[in-house]
């Protein structure tokens, strides 16, 4: 791998990028980025992260991982449930010598995708299974926890995670830290120009700190959209 930074979080297999992914790869090669850790969110993404990483070995490195909020369509979304890792699971197995990490994974208690404890729940057993088999297969977990900051913190220290990245972290800054004191990294995206990260960063040792884009999310301009 090339010297340089790595975005630790990003959505390559995205369908906005796929008209020309060479371009945005190669876009990315340009601005001396060192690799693109790509995450997915549900099992019918894997195939394709698998396949970019075959196309650009040793930039782009896959993880695969269930987010806890679906897509149903363009126009719906809603709370993962222990059925969404029936696909998932069995091909993280096959697949796991060629990943850098589970994920994406984690808790979003955003009341709009879970307002009840039952879909709190779900989604809390959801992630237990993904730890629990990142721990069996060694692998680290990039985590997402919107709205969830000290569930998803506590959730994985009870469950014994040890290699964390906690990316776009939203949680106060003293709960950020009792990740930090269980060896937990937290990845910045470029959206913290306009966001209360800003309180986050100033607080985190340095050598917590990762970057990201999360793109095509976080970007430093507003997006039309919210994942």
């Amino acid at each position: 791998m090339a010297a340089g930074p790595v975005d630790c979080h990003c959505h390559l297999s995205a369908p906005c990028f796929q008209p020309d992914v060479a371009a945005v790869v190669r876009a990315a090669r340009q601005a001396a980025v060192a690799a693109l850790v790509t995450v997915t969110e549900q099992a019918g993404e894997f195939r394709s992260v698998l396949e970019l990483s075959d196309r650009f070995p040793g930039f782009v490195l896959p993880c695969l991982g269930v987010h806890p909020v679906q897509e149903v369509s363009p126009e719906e979304q809603r709370s993962v449930t222990l059925k969404d890792l029936d696909a998932a699971l069995p091909l993280i197995e096959l697949y796991k010598d060629k990943l850098v990490a589970i994920g994406e994974v984690g808790l979003d208690f955003t009341p709009r995708f879970a307002s009840t404890d039952e879909q709190k729940e779900g989604q809390r057993q959801v992630l237990t299974k993904q730890v629990e088999l990142a721990r069996k297969l060694d692998l680290p977990l990039n985590v997402h926890s919107r709205s969830a900051g000290r569930p998803t913190i506590n959730l994985l220290k009870e469950q014994g995670a040890s290699k964390v990245l906690l990316h776009a972290f939203d949680g106060k800054p003293s709960v950020a830290m009792e990740g930090v004191k269980a060896g937990y990294f937290f990845s910045i995206p470029p959206s913290i120009i306009r966001s209360d990260q800003q309180k986050l960063v100033k607080v985190l040792p340095l050598e917590s700190i990762c970057l990201e884009t999360d793109s095509p999310a976080l970007g430093p301009e507003k997006q039309a959209f919210a994942k």
